[in-house]
């Protein structure tokens, strides 16, 4: 009897735990969209739910009925209790710090930015990202008490060796929590593709520097060196050198800098304005060409259902996503024919369009890395050295 009492306990403790683990991920959800990802039956999620409820674990947040169209009864929406957790999501990218803080039912809690000189030394960054946390915790209330993780996202192709360990000690020392390190654009991407159902995602961001992420059959993909996405060092014409060393490289051409330059404007806010003078809109164009020529070229490659094209860039100018877009279409395969130009059937091409998510997408993916529940993560290892 007791073996048996044993078991039928285990057995309820994962079921627990898997509804935990899809609350953790997914935010707030009705008990049937709980039952959908789970596959427990009605009866076996009553109980733990109703288990969980009576133990303060989960929380009813509120209901469907703005949701929904008819007359049926409104269903109770589930979340962990959001005073149970709270992960801090940190983006160091070139020209400024990006935090957000989230709690355990993934509302956004607190947020905030600082800028900082392109040319700043990591050490200065973190000093930046450690003060920025520091002043949200001040101006906005927020005590970090139950902080449960922190994920910070760095520039550059993944940091392995002594940058990546300076940027997990620092923050570690300073809250005590597991830290998880990685390449900021490539938190951006898994950020954005949590927007999207599609399970081949080509994402692109257009900033400061230029990186990207690749989501290949809902996986994050890292690359056997770390640096799978790194779209700002493709080659794009042209013979200026780039910070890698190499020349010619996109981020010579279509990061902000060299595209002020090629317009002949000082800010983003001056190119959006004078986008239609013949000198800035051809400038505009060029950018365009050459970020959808080298999409075009991965896309070739990967085949994927979307291609996303985010930064401060795109969101001053969406007419680089616009042309990015019809290059991309225009240099595919003829839809519906193989190469020898025999018909497929398969008329469509990759969906092209802008970000969602604003410029603090490196931040939340860097918290949403931090659920670890994500399927987009099954197999990645470079979030603490261990592949799950």
């Amino acid at each position: 009897m007791s073996v048996t009492v044993g078991v039928h306990a285990l057995v309820r403790r994962a079921h627990e735990e898997r509804v935990l683990a899809i609350l953790r991920e997914h935010g707030t959800l009705s008990r049937a969209q709980i039952s959908a990802r789970s596959g427990l039956s009605r009866t076996t999620l009553s109980e733990i739910t109703g288990d969980l409820l009576g133990r303060g674990a989960i929380v009813k947040v509120t209901t469907d009925a703005d949701r929904r169209a008819g007359s049926g009864r409104p269903a109770e929406l589930l979340a962990l209790d959001p005073r149970s957790g709270q992960f801090l999501g940190v983006d160091l990218g070139h020209s400024r710090v990006r935090a957000v803080v989230t709690d355990a039912a993934h509302e956004i809690i607190a947020s905030g930015v600082t800028p900082y000189a392109s040319r700043t030394s990591l050490p200065a960054r973190i000093r930046a990202g450690l003060a920025l946390i520091d002043r949200l915790g001040r101006e906005q209330g927020i005590n970090l008490s139950a902080l449960q993780g922190v994920g910070v996202g760095v520039t550059g192709p993944y940091p392995a060796g002594t940058a990546r360990a300076d940027v997990s000690a620092a923050f570690t020392d300073a809250f005590r929590a597991p830290v998880i390190v990685d390449n900021n654009t490539r938190f951006a991407a898994l950020a954005e593709a949590g927007t999207t159902d599609a399970r081949d995602v080509l994402y692109i961001r257009l900033a400061a520097g230029i990186g990207g992420g690749l989501i290949v059959g809902g996986r994050l993909v890292e690359g056997a060196g770390g640096a799978a996405g790194e779209f700002g060092h493709v080659p794009a014409g042209g013979a200026e050198q780039c910070r890698c060393s190499k020349r010619g490289c996109l981020e010579t051409v279509a990061s902000i800098g060299p595209a002020l330059a090629a317009a002949g404007v000082k800010s983003l806010d001056e190119l959006a304005a004078r986008r239609d003078e013949p000198a800035v809109a051809a400038a505009i164009d060029r950018i365009g060409v050459a970020v959808g020529r080298v999409l075009a070229a991965a896309a070739l490659v990967l085949d994927p259902e979307l291609i996303v094209i985010g930064g401060d860039l795109p969101r001053a100018v969406p007419a680089i996503v616009d042309r990015a877009a019809g290059v991309v279409a225009a240099e595919r395969v003829p839809p519906g024919h193989d190469v020898a130009g025999n018909g497929t059937g398969n008329d469509s091409g990759p969906v092209v369009r802008a970000a969602r998510l604003g410029d603090d997408d490196g931040a939340r993916g860097a918290v949403a890395a931090l659920y670890r529940q994500s399927p987009l993560l099954a197999g990645y290892s470079n979030l603490d050295g261990s592949t799950e």
